[in-house]
């Protein structure tokens, strides 16, 4: 079975609101990740790189959450996938800067992101993000 590892940041700016994006295929709301670019990239950099990418902010890391692990098909071939999310504060930029990969993005309150995220896992993790944040 194939492995896919990925990274990515749940942002806290400084009203206490989480960074939370809708992928432009898929449809899902979730947090910016992504695909780690090379073998020598840390999920540490690549986070900071789709947080920056797929969020359109700057962020700084301020320890990890936790990761998500799933198997998927694609193309007929089950993939093994860990992302590795990480607690991250805004620092500057603009949501507005997002990629192509993001048809929606937005500042939400925890309460409103608990409602808005698409899957289980991220729920769970944005809860543990939440408690190490202090909110």
């Amino acid at each position: 079975m194939k492995r896919e590892f990925s990274a990515g940041g749940i942002v806290f700016n400084d009203k206490g609101q989480v960074l939370v994006t809708e992928h432009s295929q898929n449809h899902h709301w979730s947090f910016p990740k992504g695909l780690l670019d090379h073998p020598d990239q840390t999920m540490e950099e690549s986070a900071l790189r789709e947080v920056r990418e797929e969020g359109g902010v700057e962020a700084e890391i301020i320890g990890k959450v936790g990761s998500h692990k799933y198997v998927y098909t694609m193309d007929n071939e089950k993939i093994f996938k860990v992302v590795t999310y990480f607690l991250m504060k805004y620092k500057s930029g603009n949501i507005e800067d997002h990629d192509w990969e993001v048809s929606e993005i937005g500042w939400f309150t925890p309460e409103d992101a608990l409602e808005k995220l698409t899957f289980t896992a991220d729920i769970e993790l944005l809860k543990k993000a939440v408690e190490m944040y202090g909110q």
